[in-house]
């Protein structure tokens, strides 16, 4: 089976750390080489500590979900005959309660909007079919309890 790697890099520098009064900034870094900044969710832990412009778990979770649906998505066009020009999907993340009383990412929505060109385009209900296999077939979406929602958005 395949392996997936990232690596999550922190350093504490001169930040005390047992204050509790330390940076959450750090580095994600992928296998390609990309490096994206990673902070604590501001809505989490306070400013100075968390970075907002830095990706926080919640959102990487988030788009991971989107984009992973996306791709299957676009594969499923392709192999149906049609032409995707573009693909913008709002992804939003519920954050609630589990049953112990701790915070989880209960539900994820995806709104996707998909603008298709050519001599075939697809009916709204073949649309929409190609979403319900895309969910189905993401890696993603069957690796998780989170609810995952997929309500697209008229192009």
């Amino acid at each position: 089976m395949a392996q997936h790697q990232a690596e999550v890099i922190w350093r504490r520098g001169d930040q005390d750390f047992l204050d509790r009064r330390y940076s959450r900034k750090h580095v994600l870094k992928f296998d390609g080489g990309m490096e994206v900044a990673g902070s604590s969710s501001p809505l989490v832990v306070p400013t100075p500590y968390s970075d907002p412009a830095a990706v926080d778990p919640e959102e990487a979770f988030i788009a991971a979900l989107s984009g992973c649906h996306m791709l299957w998505f676009l594969d499923l066009a392709a192999r149906a005959g049609f032409r995707v020009d573009e693909y913008h999907d709002l992804a939003v993340g519920e954050m609630g309660r589990n049953e112990a009383g701790k915070a989880w990412v209960a539900r994820v929505t995806l709104q996707p909007k998909v603008a298709f060109s050519g001599d075939a385009l697809p009916a709204p209900e073949q649309v929409k079919q190609l979403h319900h296999v895309a969910h189905a077939e993401c890696f993603i979406a069957r690796s998780v309890k989170t609810e995952v929602v997929c309500q697209p958005r008229p192009a």
